[in-house]
Formats: structure tokens, C-alpha cells, sequence
């Protein structure tokens, strides 16, 4: 679980968003004052479940009071029609907080789901499937957590984290030997460093220059993965990376590598089916 410290701002601003500037006024108009229900958060469609300690936080923004029984867990498989989560009390909060734990427990469920599939692939091999920076703005800390429940690693968090040198860094700098010797220089003992290479000839080089943790084979065809963890030799970390779709995942979890990355886990999950049921 992440701490509620943390994504409390995103689920409140979540919540202030729905309901400024006057609050529910569909709610407001034919729900009694003090009438009480008992909701259901059911999975409409098989998945892998993620966002609970989220869509359970929505509810208790909007009324403390609300009785909350996660049913199953993050992390954890659900089948088309299992109930994920009760809520009980005040009829006017569970409905001012469904849409927003609603849309978030969808929307991480899918990421994870989606993740699942993709770790799936990789049975039997040493890779693991890990993602990007390509989140939406504002829920990478809630949609890395979901890559994690779908079985998944998490690659940086932000720009801070390591030394990660892509391409565009390269032809700025003016060559691999450049960005690499500056990075060794700049770097302290608990930063690594990444280098994307687009060729065999480039991961070449960067062995022979050293100072790289992690080489990033970036849109490498099959053979050419196989080719460059031959090279590689135990050397470095590997990490496979562009178009990486499912299918072709379990091919390139057989060459050796040791991580594969991709930006479709979160930027092309599939929101999966929930619903509240009164």
C-alpha cells in the first residue's frame, strides 16, 4: 500500500473537481435527508485488481462515517460479478463519491490487468516487464503502484532518479563517449547510469568505454536482442525497449534480456469494467 499521506491530494482534488462549486445537485435534490444504503463495487469483467486503497479513500473524503470492506485485495485476480468492495451508510456520500473511486479503481484496475498480461509472457525467462515515464499527468505515483499489482517493476519515478541518456542526449552532447564520460564524472556512488543505444556498433562502444549500469536496446528487432546479449556477456543490465506490444513479448523475453519496458501499460491500458450497485 502506498501511503495515504501521499494520495490523499490526488483522490481530494479528484473529489473538488466533481463536486465545485456548489456539490451534487442531482443528490441534493431527491435523496432524503439521513437515508442509508449499502453499495457494492462489483468487476464486471475478469481482471487483475488495483486502486481499492484509492476508490476507499474517495469514499472517506466525502463522509468518514461510510463503512468500508475492501473484499479483494490489490494485486489480486477478480472474476466477472465478484463484489471488490462494500460501502455502507449515507446514501448522499456513497453517491458523491462514486464517479471519482470509480474512475480510479477502472483505470488502475485496467493498468494492472494489462501489466498481468504482459508478465504472463516472460514465465520461464529472467526478464521483467517494467514501465515508463509515459503516465498521466498528475497519477504516475498511483499508476506505477498498479504496474506493481499487475506483477510489473517500476522503472524511474521522474527525471531525478538516475541517469538515463536517450538519443537526442547523444547528438547534443556530441557522442556517446561525451554523455558517458560526463555522466561518470557527474553522477554520485548511489546514481546509475542508463545509455540507450539504437545499434549493435553504439553498444559496442559503450562497452568498450564503460561507466554504463543498464544499456537500453532501443527498437531492436529479435535477432539484433539476441546479438547484443551476446555481446553483453553478463556485463551490464539489459533492458529491451520500443514496441513492445504483447505479442511479441514472450520472443523477446527469450533472448536474455534482463528487463523489458514499455509505455503501453499505462498510456494504452483499457479502463476495466466496475460498477456500484445499490
Amino acid at each position: 500500500m502506498l501511503p495515504d499521506l501521499l494520495i490523499e491530494p490526488i483522490v481530494r482534488a479528484a473529489l473538488v473537481e466533481d463536486l465545485s462549486p456548489m456539490g451534487d445537485a442531482t443528490t441534493k435534490a431527491v435523496i432524503p435527508a439521513g437515508k442509508t444504503y449499502s453499495a457494492r463495487l462489483n468487476a464486471r469483467e475478469d481482471g487483475v485488481v488495483s486502486g481499492m486503497q484509492v476508490a476507499a479513500m474517495a469514499f472517506r473524503l466525502v463522509d468518514p462515517g461510510l463503512r468500508i470492506s475492501v473484499l479483494v485485495a490489490d494485486g489480486k485476480p477478480c472474476r466477472k460479478g465478484e463484489t471488490l468492495m462494500t460501502i455502507e451508510g449515507a446514501a448522499a456520500s456513497i453517491l458523491m463519491g462514486e464517479r471519482v473511486a470509480l474512475n480510479f479503481a477502472g483505470r488502475l484496475c485496467g493498468i494492472a490487468t494489462k501489466t498481468a498480461g504482459f508478465v504472463s509472457k516472460t514465465a520461464g525467462t529472467k526478464a521483467r516487464i517494467t514501465c515508463t515515464r509515459k503516465t498521466t499527468p498528475g497519477l504516475r505515483l498511483l499508476e506505477k503502484a498498479a504496474v506493481v499489482h499487475g506483477g510489473g517493476s517500476n522503472h524511474r519515478y521522474g527525471l531525478s532518479d538516475a541517469i538515463l541518456i536517450k538519443d537526442n542526449h547523444i547528438a547534443a552532447a556530441g557522442g556517446i563517449r561525451q554523455v558517458l564520460e560526463a555522466a561518470k564524472a557527474a553522477r554520485s556512488h548511489m546514481m546509475r547510469i542508463e545509455l540507450e543505444v539504437d545499434t549493435l556498433r553504439q553498444m559496442e562502444e559503450a562497452l568498450k568505454i564503460g561507466g554504463a549500469d543498464v544499456i537500453l536496446l532501443d527498437n531492436m528487432d529479435t535477432s539484433e536482442l539476441r546479438a547484443a546479449v551476446a555481446l553483453n556477456a553478463g556485463r551490464v543490465v539489459l533492458e529491451a525497449s520500443g514496441n513492445m506490444v504483447l505479442e511479441r513479448i514472450a520472443d523477446v523475453a527469450a533472448t536474455g534480456v534482463d528487463y523489458i519496458s514499455s509505455g503501453a501499460l499505462t498510456h494504452s491500458a483499457r479502463t476495466l469494467d466496475l460498477g456500484l450497485d445499490f
